[in-house]
């Protein structure tokens, strides 16, 4: 049988990488497809540099539009990244009739639903394993491994930049800042970080995990996003006497209506305080790890490189192979996109934060007097909020204030900014108050 060939759009480090892993191990995959795959083009704007990449071992051009025309490519892999020309050039892949596999989180949590609609009306397939945790199988753990399970939650350590900068504040006590210039430094940080610190890549991949884990719609603009910028040295330092360490976590629950809060699906990435002896609070520098906790199975732990050029390449080659496997099947018989039959989706909602439900640790400078304890717990019980543990130190800024930390048990969000607002109107709280999520992930 013909090797199947492929069209690859955009040759940078990922892309490279593919190039490098699929002409490496082509015999292995053959061996495992059923044939061979054959990256037969390659478009990139930078054809000097594209053609010194693959060496004359696939035809080079600069026009993308120009593969997808090509009638004989029957798989277009996009690696060009972004939501702009990125999207214009899948749409028109899947009009065309072409199989697509993807790295581009952002793309298919922003327009997945109009993209796996289109794929779904022409019967083609989108793959997109390499979209979360690089060379992690997450996707199809979730959509094929795990698929006898109701999944009830998902939560993730999926921004290895965020995570090496966790770990370097906590094991050498620096501050944000200095870790993050050395993040740059050794390249685990771009020179804008923005997407990486802020949560909004986190964001992008714990969306579409949402999605394939509770069978609803990408949602990006649902989540919520906090990132690492305003996290200070002494709370890392505070959180580990505490038992604790802290992430950035990706986090998506399906819950139960209650008394407390209605039902639906959590969806939110924010620092969060884990306990130590979990697993996935002892993944350090760059890696990636996510937790799935399913009603059968119990929880599950997948961990491994994040990023990179030949770790996200080994997911896209998968993606490959998949495709190759199944491009001849009837479209009705392959795995659906988002694990669940596209007329069986759920429209559950998902949660604003402030119904989410989780418990906290809070930071307060005080003044060091009698009866200013006294007055922040009557405030939390006003609030229904009861305190799993209080820890009391002295304070950096100098003499007569102190730091009084509070780790509290589970509680509606709203509840607690209202508990906010209030000790923090106090005449004895000196300081903003600090206040980071906790789960205990059991």
């Amino acid at each position: 049988m013909n090797p199947i060939r492929v069209g690859l759009l955009g040759i940078g480090t990922v892309g490279s990488g593919t190039f490098s892993v699929l002409s490496r191990n082509q015999e292995e995959i053959r061996r495992r497809a059923g044939r061979g795959i054959e990256i037969a083009t390659v478009a990139d704007l930078d054809t000097a540099r594209a053609q010194k990449i693959v060496g004359g071992r696939a035809r080079v051009v600069a026009d993308a539009r120009s593969v997808i025309a090509d009638p004989s490519i029957e798989i277009v892999v996009e690696l060009i990244g972004g939501t702009g020309i990125a999207r214009e050039l899948m749409l028109a892949a899947i009009a065309a009739g072409k199989h697509v596999v993807t790295a581009n989180k952002a793309l298919l949590a922003k327009h997945g639903n109009e993209i796996f609609a289109a794929a779904h009306d022409k019967g083609v397939m989108v793959a997109f394993e390499a979209a979360v945790a690089g060379g992690i199988p997450i996707i199809k753990a979730l959509r094929e491994g795990l698929t006898a399970n109701r999944i009830e939650w998902v939560a993730g350590i999926i921004n290895g930049t965020t995570n090496f900068i966790l770990s370097e504040m906590r094991g050498k006590g620096l501050d944000f800042a200095t870790v993050l210039k050395e993040a740059q430094r050794l390249g685990y940080a771009e020179a804008d970080p923005t997407f990486d610190i802020e949560g909004i890549d986190a964001a992008h991949k714990v969306t579409i995990l949402s999605a394939i884990a509770f069978g609803v719609p990408v949602q990006f603009d649902r989540a919520h996003v906090e990132g690492i910028a305003k996290l200070q040295a002494a709370d890392i330092r505070y959180a580990e006497q505490l038992g604790y360490r802290i992430k950035l976590l990706g986090i998506t629950r399906r819950r139960a209506d209650t008394i407390a809060a209605p039902g639906g699906i959590e969806l939110r990435v924010h620092p969060t305080l884990v306990p130590a002896k979990r697993l996935i609070a002892n993944v350090e520098g760059a890696m990636n790890a996510v937790m799935v906790q399913g009603d059968a199975v119990g929880t599950t732990l997948y961990y491994g490189k994040g990023a990179g050029a030949e770790p996200t390449a080994s997911a896209v080659v998968a993606d490959l192979v998949d495709v190759t496997r199944l491009a001849t099947a009837d479209p009705d018989h392959r795995v659906p996109h988002l694990a669940f039959q596209p007329d069986a989706m759920a429209d559950t909602p998902i949660l604003p934060i402030e119904q989410v439900i989780t418990a906290f640790y809070l930071r307060l400078v005080v003044a060091d007097e009698a009866g200013v304890l006294s007055k922040i717990t009557t405030i939390l019980a006003e609030h229904d909020i009861s305190i799993d543990a209080v820890l009391q130190r002295e304070s950096a800024e100098g003499e007569r204030q102190t730091d009084l930390i509070i780790l509290t048990h589970d509680t509606v969000e709203g509840r607690m900014r209202k508990a906010l607002a209030a000790m923090q109107s106090l005449p004895t709280v000196l300081a903003p108050i600090v206040a980071i999520r906790k789960e205990e992930l059991a």
